[in-house]
């Protein structure tokens, strides 16, 4: 009779998966760009895990850690601060980057909040990602914008903020925003949440 071997039972790690290697997970639903992305940090040296739901984070999780994330805010009907909070509570040490296609002040904060490290707009490239790794603190050099908020920016980010808040249900933000859903539905078709 023979005796079961206790290792075989845990999840094999992949003979390239070295714990001298950065690791990273990638949580991005748009494929070509995920794709792009891995493809870049992987020429860096690190090894790269994508992920497209929070779910698939979820399981990743249980298996290996990391010690850099890059989250996409919009993840189809969902949200990616769902995965920032899930990777801040796993392992507080991870750098976060959130990824998103229109920059919300309010988003920004609550990626900030959940324990991300930096916000970024897309289009981020690698380069872009990798520096906001390495950024621990505030810039004070940064110089004001002095632009003034055009009302269709104003009106926008108030849009973001109660998607957000709705954990981005078009339905109940057009309710609490005053709009029938399909003239929300037309402006976000207009200016996706990317």
């Amino acid at each position: 009779m023979m005796m079961d071997d206790p290792a075989s039972n845990q999840p094999e790690k992949s003979p390239a998966w070295d714990d001298d290697v950065p690791h990273l997970v990638i949580v991005e639903d748009d494929p070509a760009f995920a794709r792009t992305l891995r493809r870049s940090f992987e020429r860096r040296g690190y090894l790269v895990d994508p992920a497209a739901t929070p779910d698939e984070l979820e399981a990743l999780l249980d298996a290996r850690d990391y010690q850099f994330a890059v989250v996409d805010l919009k993840l189809g009907t969902g949200s990616g601060l769902t995965c920032v909070q899930m990777l801040a509570e796993r392992d507080p040490e991870t750098r976060i980057v959130v990824l998103t296609g229109f920059a919300s002040i309010s988003t920004a904060v609550e990626a900030i909040k959940l324990g991300a490290s930096h916000y970024l707009a897309k289009p981020a490239n690698t380069d872009d990602i990798e520096e906001a790794f390495g950024r621990v603190g505030g810039d004070p050099t940064v110089p004001l914008d002095t632009r003034k908020t055009s009302i269709k920016t104003v009106e926008w980010e108030y849009i973001h903020s109660t998607l957000v808040e709705c954990d981005f249900n078009i339905s109940e933000a057009a309710r609490r925003l005053g709009m029938h859903r399909r003239t929300l539905a037309r402006k976000l078709e207009k200016r996706p949440l990317r």
